[in-house]
């Protein structure tokens, strides 16, 4: 059996194993019942305008303004109407708007004489949306990467704990299940981001009004690759990481820095994304530009050579981050006697497969 043969065998069963893990499919249902909520619900929930009972000589710019119009005879059938429930406003004399316990805005507007507006920068982004997009695309990447991520490190203490670890080495190359651990994580991760990127494109573009997925689209676009990469190198420093210790217990004590190169990005993102020089340097930094870079291209603040620099450096990173990874896993994995340093494990890795 060769090296690929054997990367394939490990994905496979890697893949397996947690497809029949209920606990990842209950979060799968989860997001994407979360996805579904939150793209589908609030166009629903917002409720169409307003009906209103008005004569037919004052239903000209009602009607003009896109309401429900129902003419009446008068103006005391018209606040009948609104008393009995059968239309939410209605326009008398004067003219006056009637309604039962809340101001109809959008009747009142549909009435009033609105000055001229220019909008000095009609592209700019909503500040509703420029607050919720760097905190999703920076909470999907934190959330998935800290679950998958200790999924492979716990994977790994568990084969070293019962010391079927042992047995797999003399079967395949130790290279090879890293490398198929990896991958395992990497794809099922990648098919759930993907699986909730296309419940929210289709839920945006059931509910959109506004050109939200033509806005959003560029960015969950880009948002993929950079995610499919990022997460490959998030994952070498898990696996590493697990290989490092014998218990489930200790996985806490040696994941800190791969946790803090999570986090931190994290909050990076989430509170300086307003700040456009920060943005420019977290969208190159590797362990920030899968959430940063894509935040820059839906705020249209990115070069569109912009994301090629940085994707390439953030593969760049990934392969030395994997390779360094590699070498730990291979000078631990087999060490049973208690937690193995970094040091340790770099200068002495074990050379079975």
């Amino acid at each position: 059996m060769n090296t690929v043969q054997a990367t394939r065998l490990v994905a496979a069963r890697q893949i397996r194993v947690t497809l029949r893990d209920r606990t990842f499919l209950f979060s799968t249902l989860f997001f994407l019942l979360i996805a579904a909520a939150a793209t589908i619900l609030p166009p629903m929930l917002a409720g169409g305008p307003s009906s209103v009972a008005v004569t037919e000589a004052a239903a000209g710019p009602l009607r003009a303004a896109g309401l429900q119009v129902r003419t009446v005879p008068d103006d005391r059938a018209a606040e009948q109407a609104v008393r009995d429930g059968d239309a939410d406003a209605a326009v008398v004399a004067g003219p006056t708007v009637l309604a039962m316990d809340e101001a109809p805005d959008d009747v009142v507007t549909a009435l009033s004489t609105q000055p001229a507006l220019r909008l000095l920068d009609p592209d700019a982004v909503d500040p509703v949306l420029a607050f919720l997009v760097p905190f999703v695309f920076a909470f999907v990447f934190f959330i998935t990467s800290q679950t998958f991520g200790l999924q492979i490190a716990q994977s790994v203490v568990e084969e070293k704990q019962t010391r079927i670890v042992e047995i797999l080495v003399a079967a395949v190359p130790v290279r090879a299940l890293l490398a198929g651990k990896i991958i395992a994580g990497t794809a099922l991760a990648f098919g759930q981001i993907a699986l909730i990127a296309l419940v929210a494109v289709v839920g945006m573009q059931f509910g959109d009004s506004g050109g939200l997925v033509s806005l959003l689209g560029p960015a969950i676009g880009w948002f993929l690759p950079f995610f499919l990469i990022g997460f490959v190198l998030i994952a070498a420093m898990w696996a590493a990481a697990g290989a490092l210790v014998n218990r489930q217990e200790d996985i806490a004590a040696v994941s800190t820095p791969v946790q803090l190169a999570v986090m931190l990005p994290f909050f990076a993102v989430v509170f300086l994304n307003d700040n456009a020089t920060a943005m420019k340097v977290l969208s190159y930094v590797p362990f920030s530009s899968p959430t940063a870079m894509p935040l820059r291209l839906f705020n249209g603040d990115a070069a569109g050579w912009e994301p090629l620099v940085s994707l390439a450096l953030l593969l760049v990173a990934t392969a030395a981050f994997v390779l360094a990874g590699a070498r730990v896993y291979e000078g631990s994995l087999l060490r049973t006697n208690g937690r193995t340093s970094v040091r340790a494990a770099w200068r002495s890795r074990e050379t079975a497969g």
